[in-house]
């Protein structure tokens, strides 16, 4: 499932777009600190209305063993479900369950692509699952669901007697 070719996402206002650069063009948003620091991630949609994410391998993501940390591709790929149902989710989520398989190992430099689809869109569950690659190797498989929030109101005071 793809969202039209026209669409701009993220479909919220806490989106910065980078104007210079590799990802001039390209989007990531701003509210989640752990994913601004462990990024910086981006997205954007093509013009098929394919999403596409993507990030560029730096020494900072590595493990001892010079290879992308483990940590590092579940959190892109974490990004990446809400990247890839951000017209749907149109809101808050939550991750509520995540599954991955480690394949190859990423390098210094490596540009990190998803390629990742929803699989089911229901009321207030999405189900997506995605592939991670660089240079035509697959790296990391993962599926997820993602389940929308409502904002809670606060209830009204209680009057006093």
């Amino acid at each position: 499932m793809n969202v039209p070719a026209d669409a701009v996402i993220p479909f919220s206002s806490d989106v910065y777009t980078e104007t210079e650069g590799e990802f001039a063009g390209w989007s990531t948003w701003k509210r989640d600190s752990f994913e601004s620091l462990s990024g910086p991630f981006w997205h954007k949609v093509e013009a098929d209305g394919r999403v596409r994410c993507a990030f560029r391998v730096e020494p900072r993501h590595l493990n001892g063993m010079k290879n992308v940390h483990g940590g590092c591709f579940m959190t892109f790929a974490d990004y990446c479900l809400f990247a890839l149902s951000s017209r749907e989710l149109a809101g808050p989520g939550i991750t509520v369950s995540f599954a991955c398989e480690f394949l190859d190992a990423g390098k210094v430099g490596d540009l990190i692509e998803c390629d990742g689809e929803m699989t089911r869109i229901g009321g207030s569950l999405i189900f997506l699952r995605g592939v991670l690659h660089t240079g035509g190797r697959k790296l990391f498989t993962f599926s997820g669901t993602i389940k929308r929030v409502k904002k809670r109101t606060k209830p009204a005071a209680v009057a006093a007697e």
